[in-house]
């Protein structure tokens, strides 16, 4: 089995780098692959990549673009590092263009961001259609989607299954460099015409584990 995992900065980088969660992380997917998988992991800015843009925009003014640029920098910093933790098993080098011709060697492609104008999200979406993958799992720091932001609402409620459709109404439609959503906009556009699975889990890796293994797990279907 194939799976792009789509892990949010928010989860290497709440802060500072979660070394604990990256370790687990890593024996997790080692256990995986183990099984004869593969799993393609793009990776997401995180705090590195607020903090660096509210400096640039602290000091002057700055376009979008550039600010997206940063976004992206992040990004690779941060896939380099997965990188290095999966040294044995990841191809040698990190995929910045994810429509590019690949050839697949080893039991893990590592993944970071390509272009202005989405998230790491949308970037993961072009790699499942590069790759031929239908199922990306999306490693958050929410445990589900919600019918809207919890944050504001307290009759916030969980959602299982939603369709793109559903989706596409809770995220919006436009795209802002460092725009926390459970699945960037751009990304909800073109995975729902590709007609991908995308499973959106939180940070508990024995839920995660429990979806591998096809068990019950916690989390948003969106299909």
């Amino acid at each position: 089995m194939d799976y792009i995992i789509s892990l949010g900065g928010s989860l290497i980088v709440p802060e500072e780098i979660d070394y604990p969660f990256l370790k687990g992380f890593h024996a997790l997917i080692l256990d995986f692959i183990k099984k004869q998988n593969r799993v393609a992991i793009i990776s997401g800015g995180g705090k590195t990549c607020r903090k660096y843009q509210d400096a640039a925009k602290k000091v002057g003014s700055v376009s979008k673009e550039e600010l997206d640029w940063i976004g992206i920098a992040t990004t690779r910093l941060n896939a380099q590092l997965l990188r290095t933790i999966f040294e044995k098993q990841a191809d040698h080098v990190v995929i910045k263009n994810p429509t590019q011709k690949i050839e697949w060697k080893g039991s893990i492609l590592i993944g970071a961001g390509w272009k202005p104008g989405c998230s790491s999200d949308y970037d993961a979406v072009l790699l499942a259609k590069n790759l031929g993958i239908k199922t990306i799992i999306n490693l958050t720091n929410i445990d589900q989607v919600y019918d809207k932001d919890p944050k504001k609402y307290k009759d916030a409620k969980p959602l299982d299954k939603i369709s793109w459709e559903k989706m596409q109404s809770i995220v919006g439609t436009k795209w802002s460099p460092g725009l926390n959503m459970p699945f960037d906009p751009v990304a909800t556009k073109h995975a729902a015409k590709l007609g991908l699975k995308v499973v959106i889990l939180g940070s508990d890796l024995k839920n995660m584990k429990n979806f591998l293994e096809d068990k019950e797990f916690k989390g948003t279907v969106i299909e």
